[in-house]
C-alpha cells in the first residue's frame, strides 16, 4: 500500500520517527503501517550534532540507506528545505525516490534551517517555495511519490501566511501540507478543518504545539499524526539512567532491559543462524 491510500486508509496514519535502523525494525515488529525518519532525532543519534543545518543530503541520504535497508515498511523522509534551489530540490528527490521512500517533506525555511521548534528561523519567499514545490511534483520517477509540503511561517509571519502559503503550494502540486508549531488546540483544530488534503501534525514532545492522541487529531481532520522525538528521547533518557548508575558502582538495572535472546530475536539473529545451517553445515 502505497503512502496516498494509507492516509485513506488508517484515521490517522501515525508515524513513529525512527532515528536508527534498530528503532525503524522495532517500529514495524510493533505493528505500525509507516515510519517517519527526521533530521532532528537523526543527526542527533548519528553523529551527536544538533539539527541546525550543519548535515545535508549526502550524510543524512547515507543515514536513510541503513534505516531503510532494516525496515521494509513505507517510509516519509524529510528532505529539509532541499539544501538549494529548484534543481536541489529535484536531485533530493530523485535521490530518495531510488532509494525507494514513500514520501518527501520539503519546507519553505531559509539555510541553513533548523528544527521547527526552536527560535531563530526564518522563511523563504513564498513564491520560491511554490516553485520548488513544483519543480519536485512534476519531476517525479514515480507517480505515487507523496510530496508534503511544510510551511514555518506560523511563528515567522502567523497564521493567516502559514494558510496562504499552504494554499499556494497545494496549487503547484504539494500532496498534502504541513503548518508547523501550532500554538494550542485552537490553532489545531482550525487547521484541521481548513484544507480538504492531507494533513499532518506533529507531536513533537518539548514543543510549542500541545501534545494530543492519534484519535483527537483525526477528529480535528488531521490524517497523519506523526510523533517523530519520542523514541529517541526516552531512549536518551534510558541510556543517560543506566550510566547514571553504573558510574556510581550501582549494577541495579541489570535484568531489568530487553532479555539476550528477545534482543536477538528483534535482530533477527535465527534468521541468519538458518543461512549458516543451510550452506555451513553438511548434510548428513
Amino acid at each position: 500500500m502505497n503512502f496516498h491510500e494509507l492516509c485513506k486508509s488508517e484515521r490517522p496514519l501515525i508515524l513513529p520517527g525512527a532515528f536508527d535502523a534498530l528503532s525503524a525494525r522495532l517500529i514495524k515488529q510493533a505493528g505500525f503501517k509507516a515510519y517517519f525518519t527526521g533530521g532532528f532525532p537523526t543527526i542527533g543519534a548519528r553523529w551527536g550534532l544538533p539539527d541546525i543545518g550543519l548535515v545535508a543530503l549526502g550524510e543524512i541520504s547515507s543515514a536513510v540507506t541503513d534505516i531503510m535497508a532494516a525496515c521494509d515498511l513505507p517510509v516519509m523522509v524529510d528532505g529539509d528545505n532541499g539544501y538549494g534551489d529548484v534543481k536541489n530540490v529535484v536531485h533530493v528527490l530523485h535521490t530518495y525516490e531510488r532509494l525507494g521512500v514513500s514520501a518527501i517533506m520539503f519546507e519553505d525555511q531559509v539555510a541553513p534551517k533548523r528544527c521547527g521548534h526552536i527560535a531563530g528561523k526564518d522563511v523563504i519567499p513564498a513564491a520560491e517555495m511554490a516553485a520548488k514545490i513544483r519543480a519536485a511534483s512534476q519531476s517525479k520517477t514515480r507517480r505515487d511519490t507523496f510530496i508534503l509540503a511544510r510551511t514555518d511561517a506560523r511563528d515567522v509571519l502567523g497564521l493567516d501566511e502559514a494558510f496562504r502559503r499552504a494554499e499556494l503550494y497545494l496549487k503547484n502540486g504539494a500532496d498534502g501540507i504541513f503548518i508547523e508549531s501550532p500554538h494550542d488546540v485552537a490553532e489545531l483544530e482550525l487547521i484541521g478543518r481548513t484544507f480538504d488534503v492531507p494533513q499532518m501534525a506533529n507531536m513533537l514532545e518539548g514543543g510549542r504545539t500541545p501534545i494530543l492522541k492519534p484519535s483527537e487529531l483525526a477528529e480535528m481532520g488531521f490524517e497523519i499524526a506523526i510523533y517523530g522525538i519520542s523514541l529517541l528521547m526516552h531512549t536518551v533518557r534510558t541510556m543517560q539512567d543506566v550510566l547514571g548508575k553504573l558510574s556510581k558502582g550501582d549494577v541495579s538495572f541489570i535484568g531489568k532491559g530487553v532479555g539476550f535472546e528477545e534482543y536477538k530475536t528483534i535482530v533477527g539473529f535465527q534468521d541468519w543462524a538458518a543461512v549458516e545451517d543451510r550452506y555451513l553445515k553438511p548434510k548428513p
